[in-house]
């Protein structure tokens, strides 16, 4: 390799000029890559562009959309709504990509809510016409649009889905004190957000308080009788306490199959929890794996409901792909040696 020549004297310097590249340089690689759908090469080389230009906007909204391919909309939403909070409307296409991720999530009023803003701040904007779509495909008769009243402004609910990142992970990881502190905190700031008290009482039970959260689920159960989420936490706490009663709750749950891939893996879930496993090995292959992979929980019951039926193969091969994708499972042994 020659020197590079002086720009001043035209001479050859003693050392040579290392060659640094620029975050440029790394997202130019990181899209050729993702156009040759090499999702995770792609990842690398994002994730070297963002290192390199920490605030670029453009780097992490890339990031996402990668993401998104994948499966982890979770990421992707914490990505896109950092994007947002640091510039604020300037990345409007922000927007529209949360609600294209939330659609797929299954969360359809939160799609609903980003795609209406996207389209007041662009109607003419490069995603106009998707967001038109998935308004058009999104049920309109879901739960508060009687009276068009949309909720939590969008500020507020950038500080929600912040709060459901942060607790997502921390119960995934079985971190069952953070997981507490980031829900209670959650349940101040966000009343009607019913969800928030489930996962509550979920990480309460496993964090040693069984009694308290199994009283806690009742009173929730009591104000809705037919709540698919007390019926799930109630099966699992009463299986766990050796207690009958777990049973009525599985049954409750049997002729139950929802329209959105998180309660579908809930429900698969909780029957592999109570050793149901013929109905949560059904249950799990009738999962979009493309929305639920970036679960733990999807590896670790999915590949034990799969043991248990016989599908050993399958089972082992489940295993290898979670821990490939969530380090913690590697940290584990195998759920059917346990």
């Amino acid at each position: 390799m020659q020197n590079v020549k002086d720009k001043e004297t035209g001479q050859n310097p003693n050392n040579l000029i290392p060659f640094i590249p620029e975050g440029d340089f790394y997202f130019t690689k990181g899209v050729e890559a993702f156009r040759k759908r090499k999702f995770e090469i792609a990842l690398k080389w994002m994730n070297k562009a963002v290192e390199a230009v920490p605030k670029d906007p453009l780097y992490q909204c890339q990031m996402s959309i990668i993401y998104t391919e994948i499966g982890s909309y979770h990421k992707a939403n914490q990505i896109l709504t950092n994007v947002l909070q640091s510039s604020g409307d300037q990345y409007v296409d922000c927007y529209y990509l949360l609600a294209n991720n939330y659609a797929h999530l299954g969360l359809l009023n939160d799609a609903k809510k980003y795609a209406i803003s996207y389209l007041d701040m662009e109607p003419e904007g490069d995603f106009s016409e998707e967001a038109k779509g998935l308004l058009q495909l999104i049920d309109f008769d879901e739960e508060d649009d009687d009276d068009g009243d949309w909720g939590p402004s969008i500020d507020d609910e950038d500080e929600l889905l912040i709060y459901q990142e942060t607790a997502f992970y921390h119960l995934e990881n079985k971190e069952w004190d953070k997981a507490l502190l980031v829900l209670e905190e959650m349940t101040v700031q966000f009343p009607e957000h019913k969800t928030a008290k489930h996962e509550y009482a979920h990480a309460l039970f496993f964090n040693g308080e069984r009694e308290k959260a199994i009283q806690m689920e009742q009173e929730l159960l009591h104000e809705e009788p037919n709540n698919l989420y007390s019926h799930t936490n109630l099966a699992t706490f009463y299986y766990e306490a050796n207690r009958e009663e777990y049973k009525n709750h599985v049954g409750a749950l049997l002729n139950v199959y929802p329209i959105h891939e998180q309660q579908k893996l809930r429900i698969a879930v909780t029957f592999a929890r109570t050793s149901n496993y013929e109905e949560a090995y059904g249950r799990f292959r009738l999962l979009n794996k493309g929305i639920v992979k970036s679960h733990v929980s999807y590896y670790r019951w999915y590949c034990l409901a799969a043991y248990q039926v016989g599908a050993i193969e399958k089972a082992e091969v489940l295993w290898k792909e979670g821990c490939k994708k969530h380090t913690i499972l590697s940290t584990e042994i195998e759920p059917w040696n346990l």
